[in-house]
């Protein structure tokens, strides 16, 4: 490939990924995108032709092109554009029109550079409309594009100002480094071979020089993770006020709601974690709400960078989460049971007397935030001797309405006689058996009419998750057990590759917690049998490869795009960590020889130190004996020749002087021989050129021609004299 080939296909290349950037970003349609792509394809085949459009012609479409820009936004606004993107499909439009019209016409070194702003102006608007890892793969593409063609772009400027005279007058025509300059046949001008290895080369170096200051730099910005467009609207199930069915609706999408890594390994693909959302105290007979004492709120307090929540003498439980929540139409912030911390870029969370976290509403944006909760339960023995009464805080929770159907205590009665159970613990592990064990799960069939929970209890007998919380919670506060029940989501699916869950608006799901005074705690139940309670796996090659995509941009999030504070301080820490683990294992390792060599007699320690000293001598005198050969074979090699070469066009100088012919202070070594009219010295001074400017080195069959050759001429100026 000629240089000149190569200097058109980088340029082209480097804005077609620009171009590429803002398509995948969202600010370019596809079909755009493709006449785009046709205009660069044409350009390509009528560069150097005369049905090129001249610069005068180029410029004035451009000007054209303003008004043109300004019915373009008019039209998209009477259309019922989005304010948010009325401007950018404008502005993209604009771009794309420019770029066409720039390659279209016969471009000068103004009209390249002009091309490579716009593609640059380009890949920032599309780092201003997607967050996503693909844009990290277009940028490298890019800034590896954008190297090879600047280096391209300052060659070829170079390169019009040295003439190949100007070149002839240093190098002689049959030198290496003069062919490359000017070009043999088949190669017109430089060779560009190496051009993209260099570029890359380039781009590892700017990473790596690079990485260090993302790393330690501060952030002025906030973890937030802006994201255009609106969230997950309509998202309900998460108010104070809900009715029966929402949840079911909820489950019928499969968008993703949020993505959470499990800091425990222990706890990594646990099926009994839930992402807890909001708790409801009082039913009404038709859903759930919170009562005015649920309603309450209490500030967290900002404590060491942590919001606290809560307090907790166990350290076992203790489970760490970091949650990248999608946007989404609530204020809700989710966790695993028993928040104690949430730490993140909020400028305040709220928690309610239920225990539910708030915070500001995030429907335009992602947030990414570190929650630490105890998973931890009493063990069953311990809840099952907890017989103290409730207090009259409590005692809410006990409610129901007055015309519930009689039918379902006696129902709740006859299930906890015949499990013969005597405690609270065992009473809800009856009903909760009763429900997954005799019910059926769906999310089609439902209940309805006046009163849905009889409905589903005594006559449908299938339903979803909502209505088995709801049953559980009821039959039990008929019974005298204080229940409320949590509207939250299961744990999604676990991605192996990135340790994290994918959690989705399927997973949407409701459960009963039950309330134990004697240890003060809200212990977790689930009726909803198996069917609604098992998580989907996906397999298979493409499912695999959605993980990996999974990981990278979740990695992507956390690592990059929301990279703060927090994340600099569990980074510092984790290399603390990892340096005080292998500074732990040397010490064990030189401990255990250590005690090794302690068993070893003094007279065996002195004979192996004897021998490593004498194997260790050995090595070093055979390597410094065979390094001062070759290095004096390579001195011989390299340095003679030259230096020969050198005396030996002394000694042609000296031999002219002594006939009184000096060489011109204007005129090169090349010039003076040729003007002399001797071929001996002609042939002297191509060879003294070689090696003085073209860095190549004389065979000895060269040498011995030189030295032949000013032999024979001091012999003949002897003989003259």
């Amino acid at each position: 490939m000629s240089f000149a080939t190569y200097f058109r296909a980088s340029s082209n290349a480097m804005i077609a990924v620009a171009m590429l950037a803002l398509m995948l970003a969202g600010g370019l349609d596809l079909v755009l995108g493709a006449v785009f792509a046709a205009v660069m394809v044409l350009a390509w085949k009528l560069e150097g032709t005369k049905w090129q459009l001249s610069e005068r012609v180029g410029l004035v479409v451009v000007l054209l092109s303003i008004p043109l820009f300004v019915l373009d936004w008019k039209y998209q606004s009477l259309k019922g554009e989005a304010p948010g993107r009325l401007g950018v499909n404008a502005l993209a439009h604009l771009i794309v029109f420019l770029s066409a019209i720039k390659l279209l016409q016969v471009k000068s070194d103004r009209d390249w550079v002009f091309l490579y702003l716009i593609s640059f102006f380009e890949v920032l608007l599309a780092a201003g409309l997607s967050f996503s890892p693909v844009f990290l793969g277009t940028l490298t593409l890019y800034l590896l594009c954008s190297l090879s063609t600047v280096m391209a772009f300052e060659i070829r400027k170079a390169q019009r100002g040295v003439k190949p005279a100007d070149t002839r007058l240093l190098v002689t025509p049959d030198s290496r480094v003069f062919k490359k300059l000017v070009g043999t046949r088949g190669k017109r001008h430089i060779e560009a071979s190496r051009l993209p290895m260099v570029a890359a080369s380039m781009l590892v170096l700017i990473f790596i020089l690079a990485l260090p200051l993302f790393l330690v730099a501060p952030r002025a910005g906030s973890a937030l993770i802006s994201r255009s467009g609106s969230g997950l609207t309509n998202f309900m199930g998460f108010s104070e006020s809900v009715r029966l069915g929402e949840i079911g609706d909820l489950k019928q999408n499969s968008q993703v709601v949020m993505r959470v890594r499990v800091e425990d390994s222990n706890l990594a693909g646990d099926a009994a974690l839930k992402w807890r959302g909001v708790a409801l105290d009082e039913f009404t007979g038709r859903g759930w709400k919170k009562s005015a004492t649920a309603r309450r709120t209490t500030p967290a307090t900002l404590e060491r960078g942590f919001f606290k929540l809560g307090t907790t003498d166990l350290r076992n439980g203790l489970t760490t989460q970091t949650v990248l929540l999608e946007p989404i139409s609530t204020s809700v912030l989710f966790a695993a049971s028993r928040p104690l911390a949430i730490q993140g870029d909020f400028s305040f969370v709220r928690v309610d007397s239920e225990g539910s976290i708030q915070s500001r509403p995030h429907d335009v944006d992602r947030i990414m935030y570190t929650v630490v909760s105890d998973t931890a339960e009493p063990d069953p023995e311990t809840l099952r001797r907890d017989l103290r009464p409730y207090s009259t805080s409590e005692e809410r929770y006990q409610d129901y309405p007055a015309t519930l159907d009689g039918r379902i205590a006696d129902y709740a009665r006859v299930t906890i006689l015949n499990a013969r159970a005597r405690n609270r613990y065992d009473q809800a592990k009856a009903i909760e058996t009763e429900l997954r064990t005799n019910y059926g799960y769906s999310l089609q069939m439902r209940a309805g009419g006046p009163d849905p929970l009889s409905d589903f209890l005594f006559n449908v007998r299938t339903g979803h998750c909502e209505y088995f919380s709801t049953a559980m919670a009821v039959m039990l506060r008929t019974q005298g057990v204080a229940t409320r029940v949590v509207n939250g989501f299961l744990p999604g699916e676990y991605n192996e590759v990135a340790g994290a869950y994918t959690v989705r608006q399927s997973d949407a799901h409701s459960w009963v917690e039950v309330y134990f005074p004697e240890t003060n705690s809200w212990v977790t139940f689930d009726p909803t049998p198996a069917a609604g309670r098992t998580e989907p796996q996906s397999t298979g090659v493409a499912a695999q490869l959605g993980k990996y995509a999974e990981a990278l941009e979740l990695i992507w999030f956390q690592y990059v795009v929301g990279y703060d504070k927090q994340e600099q301080r569990s980074l510092a820490a984790s290399l603390h960590n990892r340096v005080f683990d292998y500074r732990r294992i040397a010490s064990e390792v030189f401990e255990s020889l250590k005690s090794k060599l302690s068993l070893l007699s003094s007279k065996g320690i002195f004979l192996a130190v004897a021998l490593l000293l004498v194997l260790v001598t050995v090595i070093l005198v055979r390597v410094l004996k065979l390094g001062w050969r070759r290095g004096l074979r390579i001195s011989r090699d390299t340095y003679e020749p030259k230096k020969a070469a050198v005396e030996f066009y002394q000694r042609l100088m000296d031999l002219l002087a002594q006939r009184g012919v000096s060489r011109l202070n204007d005129q090169t070594p090349l010039e003076f021989a040729s003007n002399l009219g001797s071929p001996e010295a002609l042939t002297i001074t191509r060879l003294y050129n070689r090696v003085r400017f073209g860095s190549q080195q004389l065979s000895k069959v060269e040498l011995q021609e030189i030295d032949r050759v000013l032999l024979d001429l001091e012999g003949t100026e002897r003989r003259e004299s």
